[in-house]
C-alpha cells in the first residue's frame, strides 16, 4: 500500500472515539444506561463508526478501576487485542492500541503492532504512555518513578527500539540505559515502515518527547485564545526538531433534539448521578503523579470529569454541538475525540445531524 495513512489526508478535522473499550467509557456515572464495555457492544459501535467515517477508535490501557461506587474502568478490554479484533470486523477507520511501555517490551509490541497493521492493509495506530497511574504499577510490583524525566528517558529509548525494529532490514544490538538487546529485528514490519503515532503530555518532559516522535499530541481545551497560542507553541517547538505535529483534544457528547432534552440528560447522569467517588480519585491520581492537566485546573475540572472524564462538554442541537466542533477547529486543533453516555446508542444520530453540518463548513470531506 502506498501513500500516507487517511488521518493525515482525509480530513482536516478528525473525530474519534474514545475508551469505549472501558467499562463506563468515559462518563463517571452511576446511571443504568451507561456503557457497558462487551465484546458485543463494542463491535457494533465499531462499525457504526466505520460506515460514518470517523476517522478512528482510541482505547485506554486501564488495569486497576478507580473505584467508587460503579468501580469506574474496573473492566477494560486490552488494547492490542481490542485494536486486532475491530480492524478484522471493519474496512475502513484506524483503530489504536494503547501501549505503556514500561509494561510492554518494545520487541514485543513492535511485532505486535506490525502484526495488526499488516492485518488490517495499514489502519493500525499507536498510542505511547509512558506512565503516571501509580496503582497500577503496584498492581504489577514495579515502582513508579517519582521523576517524569526517569519515565520520559526510559519511553524515548523504547520508542527508538519499536522505531528501528520498524525500518532496520538487518538484525542490529542495542546498548541503552534501560535495554541491551542482541541480534534483534522486526519481520514483519507495518505496512509503511511505520504507525501513526499518538501521545498526551501535559509536563515539559512529555511534551518534548511527543514534539520528537508523535504526529498527533493530545492537550486540553483550556480556553479559546490561550489554547490557540499554546498550539502554535507545540508546532513551533516541533519545527524547531525538523518535524511537523498536530494537537488533538477531548470532547464528550450529549446531543439531542432540543437544547432542554441535551441540558436534562446532562443533568441527569454527570450531576445528579455521577460516581463524585470515582471523580475524586482521579484527580487526586491526576495531581499526584500527571501533568495531562495543569495542576491549578484540576479541581475546577471536576464537572467535566463526571461527564466525560475531563473532556470538552459539548451538551446541545446537533447545531449548538457542531458550533463546539468547529470552535475547536477554529482554535487550531486539528481534531478531537468523542465520548459518549452510550456510544452505539447515540453515535448514529450524531453522524446523521452534525456531521454534514461539519461538512458543509468544509472542516471534513463526505464519507
Amino acid at each position: 500500500m502506498s501513500g500516507q495513512n487517511s488521518l493525515f489526508t482525509r480530513n482536516k478535522f478528525r473525530l474519534g472515539l474514545f475508551a469505549a473499550n472501558c467499562s463506563s467509557g468515559m462518563a463517571v456515572t452511576k446511571i443504568p444506561e451507561r456503557w457497558v464495555n462487551n465484546w458485543d457492544n463494542n463491535i457494533k459501535m465499531a462499525q457504526i463508526a466505520d460506515r460514518a467515517g470517523i476517522d478512528f477508535l482510541l482505547p485506554i490501557a486501564r488495569w486497576v478501576g478507580y473505584g467508587g461506587d460503579t468501580n469506574f474502568h474496573g473492566s477494560v478490554l486490552e488494547t492490542i487485542t481490542w485494536a486486532a479484533g475491530l480492524l478484522a470486523k471493519t474496512e475502513n477507520i484506524n483503530v489504536f492500541a494503547t501501549i505503556h511501555t514500561v509494561f510492554n517490551h518494545p520487541g514485543v509490541a513492535a511485532k505486535q503492532m506490525a502484526t495488526i497493521d499488516q492485518m488490517s492493509g495499514g489502519r493500525a495506530g499507536l498510542n505511547v504512555v509512558c506512565g503516571w497511574n501509580k496503582p497500577e504499577y503496584e498492581a504489577f510490583g514495579l515502582s513508579l518513578p517519582d521523576d517524569h524525566e526517569t519515565r520520559y528517558r526510559y519511553g524515548q529509548e523504547w520508542f527508538e527500539i519499536v522505531s528501528k525494529l520498524w525500518t532496520e532490514t538487518e538484525a542490529f544490538n542495542w546498548d541503552g540505559e534501560y535495554f541491551t538487546l542482541k541480534n534483534i529485528y522486526g519481520d514483519p514490519r507495518p505496512v509503511r515502515n511505520t504507525v501513526p503515532i499518538f501521545n498526551a503530555a501535559g509536563s515539559v518532559e512529555g511534551r518534548d518527547f511527543a514534539t520528537t516522535n508523535a504526529n498527533f499530541l493530545f492537550t486540553s481545551m483550556i480556553e479559546h485564545e490561550k489554547s490557540k497560542q499554546e498550539i502554535k507553541d507545540l508546532k513551533a517547538q516541533a519545527q524547531a526538531k525538523g518535524r511537523a505535529i498536530d494537537m488533538l483534544t477531548f470532547s464528550y457528547i450529549v446531543c439531542r433534539p432540543t437544547q432542554k432534552e441535551a441540558d436534562d440528560f446532562h443533568q441527569y447522569y454527570a450531576r445528579d448521578n455521577a460516581d463524585w467517588a470515582a471523580v475524586d480519585n482521579i484527580v487526586n491520581l491526576m495531581f499526584q503523579h500527571a501533568q495531562s492537566f495543569p495542576p491549578d485546573m484540576l479541581q475546577d475540572l471536576k464537572g467535566r470529569f463526571a461527564g466525560g472524564h475531563g473532556g470538552v462538554p459539548l451538551v446541545g442541537t446537533p447545531e449548538v454541538v457542531a458550533e463546539g466542533l468547529i470552535n475547536l477547529y477554529k482554535a487550531g486543533f486539528a481534531g478531537t475525540t468523542l465520548s459518549f453516555v452510550n456510544y452505539a446508542e447515540e453515535l448514529p444520530y450524531f453522524a446523521e445531524t452534525v456531521l454534514p453540518i461539519l461538512e458543509a463548513e468544509g472542516i471534513r470531506v463526505p464519507f
